[in-house]
């Protein structure tokens, strides 16, 4: 590695000017429309800024509507039960576990599970602290069955 080289992000920014882009043609109800159209089909908050960037033309919502996909989707009544942060780590837990199914002497993949569920309890935590998430909220972790 390169001295002074960083890892993680390309420190880029985004422009200082808040306001709309000349090239966005829809309107602020025509764009919670799509957002809420793209939530009942399924996609998470993140997809819906993707695809919304990507099909539309829309770099970001808050600019346009003053506010977040997230606050778009509560307004209109469209919570998922689990965050979507969340909601992925499961996810990844649960196609590294059904890997070790077929791998079993896969170690690394075995530490790699422990370390995602170890992650899954502790923003567990915090979003049953927050209130987020029920109280009694568990998850069942799977990585004692593979060792």
């Amino acid at each position: 590695m390169r001295k002074g080289a960083q890892k993680g992000k390309s420190h880029s920014k985004r422009p200082v000017n808040p306001s709309v882009p000349q090239w966005v043609k829809l309107t602020p109800d025509e764009v919670e429309n799509i957002i809420t159209g793209l939530a009942k089909k399924g996609l998470s908050k993140p997809m819906i800024g993707q695809t919304l960037r990507d099909e539309y033309g829309v770099p970001l919502s808050r600019s346009l509507l003053g506010k977040t996909v997230s606050q778009v989707m509560t307004e209109r009544g469209i919570e998922r039960r689990v965050p979507d942060d969340l909601q992925a780590l499961i996810d990844h837990s649960n196609q590294t576990a059904k890997h070790l199914e077929q791998h079993p002497a896969d170690r690394a993949s075995l530490r790699g599970l422990e370390i995602t569920e170890s992650k899954i309890h502790r923003l567990s935590k915090y979003y049953r602290r927050v209130g987020v998430l029920p109280k009694d909220w568990k998850y069942a972790p799977k990585a004692a069955t593979f060792s």
